[in-house]
Order: C-alpha cells, then structure tokens, then sequence
C-alpha cells in the first residue's frame, strides 16, 4: 500500500531517535523478513551481492548494498561505514544508512538511520534458520553482547517460544546486562566456558564483533545443533566440518566469508539457501544428528522489507522531520 511520505522535492528524514519506542512486535518482524526472502523466489525481488572496501591496516570497513523487494514493491540503497573495526585504536565509529523508494509512485520514502535495522533484520534471519533447523530446540547460546547479541534472544524466542535455557558469553559487564534484560524477564545465564556451553546448546549464535576473544569449535558441537554465523564468534572448522550447510545466499558468502576459507583459499559447498528452505524445496537438514552451519550474511532485500515496516508505523506515530532536498 503506498502512503504520502513527503510533499513532492521533500525527503522524510529518520533518525535513530525518531525510531525509538516504535511498537515493534518481533513475530511481525519475523513475517516482513520471511516474505523477503520468499519473495525473492516467487514474485522478482532482486539482490546483488554487496560491494566491499577494506582499508588497509583494518583502519575501516565500508560497503553497499542496492535491492529490490517484490513483496513490498520497495527499493533500498544501503551504506555502511565502519571504522577501526577490530576496535585495535580505540577509535570506533559506525556510520549507516538506508535511502528507500516506492517502486509503485516512484517517489521517496524516507532516508533512515539503520543502526537497530540491520540487527534486528539479522536476527530475525537467525531465528529463521534456527526455526527451519531445530524446530523442536530447548537451549540457545548467543556468543557476543553487542547490538547483535542483544536482539538474539527475543527474536529467537518469537520463533521458538519452548526454549528453555538462555545462555550468554561475553567479556562486557554492560553488554551482559543487557543481553539478560532483552530476554523479557526469562532467565539468561551468563557462562565462562564457551566450549562446554556450547557442548549443551541446540542452537549457538555467533554474533560478536571482530574482538571477540574465543569461539565455539566443531568439536564442541552435539549432534543435532545448529552454529548460526552472523558476526564473529564461531569458528571457521564449525563450517568445515559440519555435516550439512545452509546459508541465505552462496555468492553472498562467498564475497563476505573470507574468515571461513580453509588453507587453500576454498570455501566448502553450500547445501541450501534459505529461501528455498522457507519455500520447502530444499532441506534445512538432512538428518536429525547433523550439525548445520548457517551463514547469515545481511541482504538488503530485508533491510528494503523491514526498513517499509518501520517506516510505515513511524508513519503513523507522526515521527521524523521532513526537508526540502530537491
């Protein structure tokens, strides 16, 4: 459905704070991302692999995505700037945001600060790989206390509302906290030995950033989880060695996986994608005792979808500020 965003030569700005306090419901959530990628299959949503600038010397990460949602007839440009992203300078600052259109009328929609976007559309991602692959999980461990790590868990619980044990590790007191009270009042333990945790869960999440001081390793794995890699965290021999990999798009892990290539620069195959897996034309596993490893690398296709959604009921609240821009 098309709205009035601006008057004609306006741009709809949204920042970060304008998007605060929104009435965000993470099943809603979970249904925009999954028709994304539905979409991508059934009705010509489109989706090129993102293009990547790293500086030398990890000084900074820059990179820019451009898609096409079908679903929600929405276009998204998409620009990140990252820097000091190992945090080696004490100097960090990330910098982002989505520039959407209507690709019915033709006009704009807003140009938004995606800082919470992107993570929640991952996570939402996650919890979608960890619905298809371990329908039946009672434990989850979410590697990584970051704004990643904090919209793990109530996303995942959206999707599996019988887990019944919520694991944290991380070296933040503050980025703890704050996992524990994303979790709406459920218990989230918080553990020292990611190794054996990890031995404990269904389903393990990495998703801290690129200090992240350990990470979970195939061997630590119990047959029948599921390692899902949407930052740091786990392991490149999880991938390796796993028995069945799934990822949302190969050429997309291919272009962003460097960190998983082996000795010989390879990356091994992938054996579904998740909008097949969504669509039931490709398995999410092939046995109840496989390890899965699942590569989620971001996809504007979602970030066009839910940046609509946000846009939509901050539409409704009466929010952003409005500029004459052409």
């Amino acid at each position: 459905m098309s709205h009035s965003y601006a008057p004609p030569g306006q741009l709809w700005l949204l920042p970060q704070s304008q998007q605060e306090g929104l009435a965000l419901d993470h099943r809603q959530v979970l249904g925009v991302v999954e028709r994304a990628y539905r979409a991508l299959r059934e009705t010509g949503s489109d989706n090129p692999v993102k293009t990547i600038i790293e500086a030398p010397g990890d000084r900074s990460l820059s990179y820019s995505m451009v898609a096409r949602d079908a679903a929600s007839d929405t276009v998204c440009f998409k620009a990140v700037y990252e820097f000091d992203p190992r945090r080696a300078r004490d100097g960090y600052r990330f910098h982002s945001f989505v520039f959407l259109c209507d690709d019915t009328t033709g006009a704009p929609i807003a140009l938004m600060d995606v800082v919470k976007l992107g993570p929640l559309r991952s996570s939402a991602t996650t919890a979608l790989f960890a619905r298809e692959a371990c329908p039946d999980a009672r434990s989850a461990l979410v590697v990584g206390t970051g704004v990643q790590g904090q919209t793990a868990l109530p996303m995942l619980l959206a999707a599996l509302p019988g887990l019944d044990r919520l694991q944290v590790y991380g070296t933040y007191p503050d980025g703890l906290r704050a996992v524990r009270d994303s979790a709406g009042g459920r218990d989230v333990e918080i553990v020292e030995d990611l190794q054996k945790a990890a031995g404990e869960a269904d389903i393990v999440i990495g998703a801290a950033g690129l200090s992240v001081r350990e990470e979970v390793r195939r061997e630590s794995m119990k047959p029948g989880a599921i390692a899902v890699l949407l930052g740091y965290g786990v392991h490149a021999d999880v991938c390796h060695g796993a028995d069945h990999r799934i990822a949302t798009d190969t050429a997309q892990m291919h272009a962003t996986g460097d960190d998983l290539r082996g000795p010989d620069g390879s990356l091994p195959t992938v054996d579904a994608e998740l909008p097949d897996i969504l669509l039931g034309r490709a398995p999410a596993r092939r046995d109840p005792g496989d390890v899965v490893f699942a590569y989620n690398s971001g996809m504007a296709v979602t970030d066009a979808a839910l940046g609509r959604y946000i846009a939509d009921l901050a539409l409704a609240a009466g929010r952003g500020e409005r500029v004459t821009f052409w």
